[in-house]
């Protein structure tokens, strides 16, 4: 726990010192520029080094070394075919079942992701990721590593989105598809998300959404059809989060506080605007889906983004320190909560926190052959 709060704490303030947008100047590197190298650089490292280096930490740790072992032995596995792939050349590579290189190959690609993904479209680099350390991104990133580099790759593909460089959006979630087919949602998604509705438009889309209350059934039967390896699982018990209901709510109420100013005639904070809202509705109306949160977070992502540029846009500076405060506050609780509750349950088990340095890879794989 406390490695946890300490790289928390040192990389998010190495990200304050980032400022990804300042002005270049034509052949000379600034002393702002050599910062961002140096701090961004550190930031990765912190966060490649502690990702790459743990041993059986994360619920479906055991379940991944499990699954590459049948990969190298060409037996049948759920897992998509990118992901088989990534794992016969490393394992042909090292010569061995190397499992702990196929866990740092994801941790690299996935961290430098995120990382690009928030200099490159943040209002304030600072701000954003440290909603992204809060909001416990990072460290569920541990857990389901297919699924979060599919959803750094969706995050990555938000500016295609916004340029309606449509081709370019496809290609790259398609791409994502081969690790994590979940990514297929945000096709659908985040074009809805890119539309700029008319009231009435909304009213339908409202009405259409109490369809989910009384055509479960229909519904669960497409999921099924679409997921067939989730047919007689667990998985189709659904659920949903308080939290998150409450989260999305909260932004919602924010979001249209400040919306004539803000969002209104803004392409991008619309767009965010419209992700809240979709995962707000699904969060309420489609908690009979099957792990819906997987679903949510390509849409809650984008909190990351919009709530420093939805503060920005408060032009009262007693009130936006008010709401920034507010936020700050409910970021720092959210993690606290998240590191004291939930990490160490059944559903993370991202702690104790351990590492193959002091560990040998022998008592893994005998535990899953």
């Amino acid at each position: 726990m406390i490695l946890y709060i300490f790289v928390a704490a040192v990389t998010v303030l190495l990200g304050l010192m980032v400022d990804n947008r300042f002005q270049r100047q034509v052949n000379i590197v600034s002393r702002q520029q050599m910062l961002n190298w140096l701090c961004l650089g550190s930031v990765f490292a912190l966060l490649f080094g502690v990702c790459a280096c743990r041993l059986n930490v994360g619920n479906d740790y055991a379940k991944y070394v499990e699954f590459m072992h049948l990969v190298n032995c060409d037996a049948f596995v759920p897992t998509e075919t990118g992901f088989n792939q990534v794992v016969k050349l490393l394992y042909g590579i090292s010569g061995f079942e190397n499992y702990l290189l196929v866990f740092a190959f994801f941790a690299f690609f996935t961290i430098l992701l995120f990382l690009v993904a928030i200099y490159r479209q943040a209002a304030c680099f600072g701000f954003s990721f440290f909603l992204f350390m809060a909001f416990g991104y990072y460290f569920q990133s541990f857990n389901t590593v297919r699924y979060y580099l599919a959803l750094a790759m969706a995050v990555m593909a938000i500016p295609y989105v916004l340029k309606k460089e449509w081709i370019k959006f496809v290609l790259l979630v398609l791409l994502g598809a081969t690790l994590h087919k979940s990514i297929l949602v945000v096709l659908p998604l985040y074009f809805l998300a890119s539309v700029p509705w008319k009231k009435w438009q909304l009213a339908v889309m409202a009405l259409f959404c109490t369809t989910f209350f009384f055509l479960q059934d229909f519904y669960l039967k497409v999921v099924v059809f679409l997921y067939p390896t989730y047919e007689d699982t667990e998985y189709l018990e659904g659920g949903t989060s308080l939290v998150n209901i409450a989260r999305c709510l909260a932004v919602l109420i924010l979001a249209l506080m400040c919306y004539k100013k803000t969002v209104k005639g803004n392409r991008r904070n619309r767009f965010y605007f419209y992700c809240n809202l979709g995962a707000l509705v699904m969060y309420v109306c489609c908690s009979f889906l099957p792990i819906i949160s997987r679903i949510g977070y390509y849409l809650t992502i984008t909190h990351i983004f919009f709530l420093p540029a939805l503060l920005a846009g408060i032009e009262n500076r007693k009130v936006r320190r008010v709401f920034t405060a507010g936020v700050i506050g409910a970021g720092l609780l959210y993690f606290g909560v998240f590191i004291l509750m939930k990490a160490g349950s059944d559903g993370l088990r991202i702690l104790p926190y351990q590492t193959f340095m002091f560990h040998e890879m022998v008592p893994i794989l005998s535990d899953v052959n």
